[in-house]
């Protein structure tokens, strides 16, 4: 399945602020990057590994 969210903020993040990530979906992966520095490069991580994340902060 090939798709592209592009990069986003979390919608718990606030219009206002700049401290906060960006994510970006892909069909191959899960990107994440500081949106204070965006070209200093992101960090990439499975779809599996990106739910098990997201369930610990549960």
């Amino acid at each position: 399945m090939s798709y592209d969210t592009g990069w986003f903020k979390s919608t718990r993040s606030s219009g206002s602020s700049n401290a906060c990530v960006e994510v970006r979906l892909t069909g191959f992966a899960v990107a994440v990057r500081d949106s204070k520095a965006p070209d200093d490069g992101c960090i990439q991580v499975s779809h599996t590994a990106w739910r098990s994340f997201l369930a610990s902060l549960r």
